[in-house]
C-alpha cells in the first residue's frame, strides 16, 4: 500500500476502508480537469511521503453516489478521514494546504521525524508545484465572478435549460455519448420517443461548473423538463422502469413522437371512479381527507425522490403550511388508483380538504399569483389574508415587478406593450401580473400605490411609475441603472 494511490470502485468499498480507522485521504478528480491531474501528481508523492496513511482516488462524475455522499461540487476535492470519521476537506488546487492537511491526519512523514508541514510535498518537484500554483491562481481569477458576470451566467443557464421542452446536459452528444450514464439517459429518451435538445458539457467548462451550482446537483447527466430539473441518470432510469417518466412528461404537455396515448386514455376514463373497486375507492377517499392539506408525492418531505415533488414541498414550507404526505412509491395500488380517482396522470398531487388542487406547475403558478394563500384562506386552512398583505406579497414576488394588462408575450394594451419592450430592450428580468384576471388586485393596487392607471412598475417593492415615466427613463438611458441600484 505504501506510496500507491488506488482507485475506488464503489461507495461500499470506501465505507469499508474508512471504517478500518486508519488515516484515509481521498482525491475526487476529473479526467478533463488539468488542476486535478496536476494535483494528483502531488497526491501520489504525498502517498510515498506518508506510508502510514491510505490514499485513494475517485473520478467524481463517474461515481455520483460517492460524490453526492460527500457533497462534492467541484474538483479537485479532497476528503480526510481518521478513526472512521471525516475530519477535514479541501477544495481546489493548493499543494501547500494539501500537504499540511495530510500531515495533520497522517502524522510525521517518517517514524523518526516530526512533520514539517511547510516543506511537505516537495518530492513532487519544483516544476509540478509551480504548474499547480499557476493553475490555482488562474482558477481563482476565473472563479472570482463579479455580480454582473454571475448574473449573466445565470441568465445563460436559464436560457439553456429552457431552450427545449426536454433538455439533456450530458457528456458528448446523443449520437456519441462519452460516459455510460449519459448513454443510458439518451437510450431511455429514444425508447420513450421523446424529442429532446442536448448540450455537451465537455465543450464548455463555464456551463459545466455553473450548472452544478444552478441546479444544486453535482454530477452529469442532468435532465430538465420545461426548465425544471428532473434529475440524473438514477432518477430517470427509475421513472422509466416504473412508467412514471411517460406520465410526468404528459402532465407537462410533452407528447412523444407519434403517440396517441392521450387519446386512448381520454376515451378510456369517463369518470373519476371508473374501474376502481369500492374498497380501493373508500381507501383513497380516506387518504385524501386524512389531513386538511395532503400531498401525494415521490419520497418523503425530508427526502423527495423527484424534483417536482421537492418543488411542492418547498412551496408549502415557504408558505408555512402544515401538510400530510403519502409516498406513492411504497404502494402501487394507491399510486395507480389515485390517477383514476383524480383523473390526474402524474405526481405530485396536492389535495385541500379532499379536493385536488393540482400538480407542481399549478401549485407554483398559484403561489406566484398569491392565489394559493387565497384558496387556503377560503378553505379555512390559514387565517384570511388581508388585501394589503396580498398586494405586498405580489409586489415583492420579483425584484422587478410589472402590473400590466395581459402577459409579456401577449400584452392587451399599447402602454403595457411599450413597457415590456423597454424592459426587454435593457435585458431586465421581471415578473408580471395580469390585472385583467383579478378585479380585487386591479382596484386594490390603485389605492395601495396611489396611482390610478396601468401599467405600474415596481422595483424592490417601491413604485417606479407608469408608462410615461418608464419611457422617459429608457430614452435617457437611466432605466437599467434605476432598476439595479
Amino acid at each position: 500500500m505504501s506510496g500507491t494511490v488506488k482507485d475506488i470502485a464503489s461507495k461500499s468499498e470506501l465505507d469499508n476502508l474508512r471504517q478500518s480507522g486508519a488515516p484515509v485521504v481521498v482525491h475526487f478528480w476529473a479526467s478533463w480537469c488539468d488542476a486535478s491531474k496536476q494535483m494528483d501528481q502531488v497526491f501520489s508523492h504525498l502517498a510515498t511521503d506518508f506510508p502510514r496513511a491510505h490514499f485513494f482516488r475517485v473520478e467524481a462524475e463517474e461515481h455520483p453516489e460517492i460524490s453526492e455522499a460527500y457533497s462534492v461540487a467541484a474538483v479537485p476535492y479532497f476528503v480526510f478521514f481518521k478513526d472512521g470519521k471525516t475530519v477535514d476537506t479541501l477544495e481546489g488546487a493548493d499543494p501547500s494546504s494539501l500537504a499540511n492537511k495530510v500531515s495533520k491526519v497522517a502524522g510525521s512523514s517518517t517514524s523518526a521525524e516530526p512533520a514539517a508541514p511547510a516543506s511537505l510535498g516537495l518530492a513532487a518537484g519544483p516544476t509540478i508545484l509551480e504548474t499547480v500554483k499557476e493553475n490555482a491562481k488562474a482558477t481563482v481569477k476565473d472563479g472570482a465572478y463579479s455580480v454582473s458576470t454571475a448574473d449573466a451566467l445565470k441568465k445563460r443557464l436559464e436560457k439553456l435549460t429552457n431552450s427545449h421542452p426536454v433538455m439533456l446536459f450530458m457528456k458528448g452528444t446523443p449520437d456519441e455519448p462519452r460516459c455510460g450514464f449519459s448513454r443510458k439517459v439518451v437510450d431511455i429518451l429514444k425508447v420513450e420517443k421523446v424529442e429532446f435538445g442536448s448540450f455537451d458539457i465537455l465543450l464548455d467548462n463555464e456551463v459545466r461548473e455553473g450548472l452544478k451550482k444552478f441546479s444544486n446537483w453535482p454530477t452529469f447527466p442532468q435532465l430538465y423538463c420545461k426548465g425544471e430539473l428532473l434529475g440524473g441518470s438514477d432518477i430517470v432510469i427509475a421513472m422509466h422502469e416504473s412508467g412514471e417518466l411517460k406520465d410526468a412528461l404528459k402532465d407537462l404537455g410533452i407528447t412523444t413522437v407519434g403517440s396517441k396515448e392521450s387519446e386512448v386514455e381520454a376515451g378510456g376514463i369517463t369518470s373519476g371512479s371508473t374501474g376502481l373497486s369500492e374498497t380501493l375507492r373508500a381507501r383513497l377517499e380516506g387518504l385524501v381527507n386524512s389531513k386538511p392539506v395532503m400531498l401525494f408525492m415521490k419520497g418523503k418531505p425530508e427526502e423527495p425522490k423527484c424534483g417536482f415533488s421537492g418543488k411542492v414541498v418547498e412551496i408549502l414550507n415557504q408558505e408555512k403550511i402544515e401538510f400530510g404526505s403519502f409516498d406513492i412509491l411504497l404502494d402501487d395500488k394507491v399510486r395507480q388508483g389515485l390517477k383514476v380517482y383524480s383523473n390526474w396522470s402524474s405526481y405530485p398531487q396536492l389535495y385541500v380538504k379532499g379536493e385536488l388542487l393540482g400538480g407542481s406547475d399549478i401549485v407554483l403558478e398559484m403561489q406566484k399569483s398569491g392565489e394559493l394563500k387565497k384558496v387556503l384562506s377560503e378553505k379555512g386552512i390559514i387565517g384570511k389574508q388581508s388585501l394589503e398583505d396580498r398586494l405586498k406579497a405580489l409586489i415583492n414576488s420579483a425584484e422587478v415587478m410589472l402590473f400590466m394588462k395581459g402577459s409579456p408575450d401577449e400584452p392587451k394594451c399599447g402602454f403595457s406593450s411599450k413597457v415590456v419592450k423597454a424592459l426587454r430592450g435593457e435585458n431586465v428580468s421581471f415578473g408580471s401580473f395580469d390585472i385583467l384576471t383579478d378585479e380585487e388586485v386591479r382596484q386594490g393596487i390603485k389605492n395601495y400605490s396611489n396611482w390610478p392607471t396601468f401599467p405600474q412598475l415596481y422595483y424592490k417593492g417601491e413604485l417606479i411609475g407608469g408608462c410615461d415615466i418608464i419611457m422617459e427613463l429608457s430614452e435617457s438611458g437611466d432605466l437599467k441603472a434605476t432598476l439595479s441600484e
